[in-house]
């Protein structure tokens, strides 16, 4: 069995000397690497952004939508949409075990989700099973390898496996969320709506405590309503965060010129960087957490403005972030129903 870099750089194939996540092209062949695991995919979660990207790309066509990701993935040997950059993540059930793989914990036969992004995955896809233009997980047969390196989750017997991997593809923002907003903070989650959002608005209501505020801004009626209805935000606004000067005029409606101490995106669209900047005050911070961002207007945007402002990279993984997440599941009812509702 052939030894492997911890962080599997024998698998880029292109351009030699970089690491699989910004490599253009991986080696998927499915014999493992001694610090290797092989995994039989159950389900994918493809990255809201991607996903979105995909989908406007097909007009909604699922047949498409499947060609598309199969073209990525024989491609790239991973699933990373070249538009937006991102992947996601999975579920599957442990194959293999190469016998440096350092985490005794695992075993074959456990069903695991990862925690690193299916952009640095390498991955096989042999059928895709089901694929639903509404939602991001898709069904698949196939493999996929997690390196030395590779974070991941046993999934837990009280939660179902698609309610666990949807909670645990964004579990990096509540996760961030509860590091970056503490008590009496007035704080913007900026499409609050969508599951990321929803896991962000119920660790910002818990730290702001009883003096701060939270402000959601959702484009969706429906999801607005959603957050209005289960009581996750003191002020909800129905706009487009893409619209600059409306998101801004109602924000500072609520909080005065100073804006907002911490702002959330969490948006699968472009173009929002410059409302987050505006709405947030000086020396505050913004975490962007959507991969739709790019950080290049956010960087120049804010220098454009004058801000003086803190911006944080979404970097999905934080320490005891799937331990929180699955908390938060287990904490609330109504957002382990909505979860079930949207992807049992």
């Amino acid at each position: 069995m052939n030894k492997g870099c911890r962080y599997g750089t024998h698998r880029v194939l292109e351009p030699k000397g970089t690491l699989p996540q910004p490599a253009q092209k991986l080696d998927n062949t499915m014999s493992i690497y001694d610090n290797e695991v092989l995994i039989d995919v159950v389900t994918l979660n493809i990255d809201s952004a991607s996903y979105t990207q995909i989908k406007q790309d097909c007009n909604s066509d699922a047949q498409r939508m499947k060609e598309m990701i199969l073209s990525i993935v024989k491609e790239r040997g991973k699933m990373q949409n070249p538009v937006t950059g991102s992947g996601g993540m999975l579920i599957g059930i442990v194959r293999e075990i190469g016998p440096n793989f350092p985490d005794k914990r695992l075993k074959v036969g456990h069903k695991i989700a990862t925690l690193v992004s299916l952009s640095l995955t390498p991955l096989r896809i042999d059928e895709i099973v089901k694929l639903d233009p509404a939602s991001d997980q898709v069904d698949i047969k196939g493999q996929a390898i997690l390196f030395e390196s590779g974070i991941f989750a046993i999934l837990p017997e009280d939660i179902p496996e698609k309610l666990a991997l949807a909670a645990l593809d964004v579990a990096g923002a509540p996760a961030q969320v509860n590091r970056l907003v503490k008590e009496g903070d007035t704080v913007c989650i900026i499409g609050g709506g969508g599951k990321s959002g929803v896991l962000s608005c119920y660790q910002a209501m818990k730290n702001v405590g009883p003096y701060g505020k939270v402000i959601v801004v959702e484009y969706s009626k429906e999801n607005a309503q959603r957050i209005i209805d289960m009581k996750l935000a003191h002020h909800v606004i129905v706009e487009d965060a893409t619209n600059v000067m409306e998101v801004y005029k109602k924000v500072t409606a609520i909080t005065g010129e100073r804006g907002c101490e911490v702002v959330i995106n969490n948006v699968n669209v472009p173009s929002t960087e410059m409302t987050s900047i505006l709405i947030t005050k000086g020396q505050g911070l913004i975490y962007f957490f959507s991969m739709a961002t790019s950080f290049t207007k956010a960087a120049l945007g804010a220098e454009g403005v004058g801000k003086d402002i803190n911006l944080i990279v979404g970097n999905g993984f934080a320490k005891g972030h799937a331990n929180l997440t699955l908390s938060i599941l287990r904490e609330s009812a109504e957002i382990r129903a909505l979860f079930e509702k949207l992807y049992v």
